[in-house]
Formats: C-alpha cells, sequence, structure tokens
C-alpha cells in the first residue's frame, strides 16, 4: 500500500516473508488456501500483549478447527520473541518478527505507528485466496476480544 492508500476490506493483502520465534520463515503468500488471522501488538513484555497473545495460543485449537492459522506480529526481534514466547508458554503460536526493516510490514499495513516505532494494536483477517476481510484496530491499552474474532470466522 505503498500509495498512501488505507488498506481496506477485499484488498489483496500485501505479502511478507518474517521470521518466527523458531527463525522459521513465514510468507504471507504460501499460505493460499487457509485463512490467517494477522494479530499485531505493539511490543512483546507488556501486559496486554502478552494477554493478546496467550488468548490466541489458548484457542488454538478452534482456529484450527475454522481453518485459520493465527499469527502474533510486532517489531520485536526474534530472539526477544524466543524468550518471550519460551515465558509466556506459547508453543503453538508462531510470533513474527517485523523488526527489520523496522516495521515495513505493519506499514505496508497502514498500521505503523511512526512516532512510537511500533504497530497499532490491530487484528486482520485475510481469506484463503489472500484478500483482507476483517480489520480492527484497537485502543493500545485494550484487549482484543478472542470472541470477536471466532464469531466472524464462525460465519
Amino acid at each position: 500500500m505503498s500509495s498512501g492508500e488505507l488498506l481496506k476490506i477485499g484488498d489483496i493483502a500485501p505479502d511478507f516473508a518474517l521470521k518466527d520465534q523458531g527463525k522459521h520463515e513465514v510468507k504471507l503468500s504460501e499460505l493460499r488456501g487457509r485463512r490467517v488471522l494477522l494479530s499485531w501488538h505493539p511490543l512483546a513484555w507488556t501486559k496486554v500483549c502478552a494477554e493478546q497473545m496467550k488468548s490466541l495460543e489458548q484457542h488454538y485449537d478452534e482456529f484450527e478447527k475454522l481453518n485459520v492459522l493465527p499469527l502474533g506480529l510486532s517489531v520485536d526481534t526474534v530472539p526477544c520473541k524466543a524468550a518471550w514466547a519460551k515465558d509466556l508458554g506459547i508453543s503453538r503460536l508462531r510470533l513474527l518478527s517485523d523488526f527489520w526493516p523496522h516495521g515495513l510490514v505493519a506499514q505496508s499495513y497502514d498500521l505503523f505507528r511512526a512516532k512510537e516505532g511500533f504497530s497499532e494494536r490491530a487484528n486482520v483477517i485475510v481469506d484463503d485466496k489472500g484478500q483482507v476481510v476483517f480489520i480492527r484496530i484497537y485502543d493500545i491499552p485494550q484487549l482484543p476480544d478472542v470472541e470477536e474474532l471466532l464469531a466472524f470466522l464462525r460465519k
């Protein structure tokens, strides 16, 4: 979305390749055929971000039954994500590092807060064809409701 236009429902989600906490690459375009939840959190090691990611981990089986791959994204480094996942007891949810170029993927989704140097707290759902079908930006201190996401995905 380099033209300055905001990402909207119906757009093809910008492709990316990012490493998760295990140093494994995740490329969005290679996930076609299943739906993907991109759950952005501003920074690891913060309370609301921890609760956001733990709720995705706790509901992982439900996402899987709905053919949805949940992914957590932030500007933190891979080693930071690895330590945080271990600390939170996250074993299935993949936490992606949008560290370098700093916040580039968040920028491509119009979710980067340049003044603070981190992303919005947001959820974006991409359908099995790569199209954006859901976007919600939350106040930074607000914990996203995982039930809202699951209800949308069950429709």
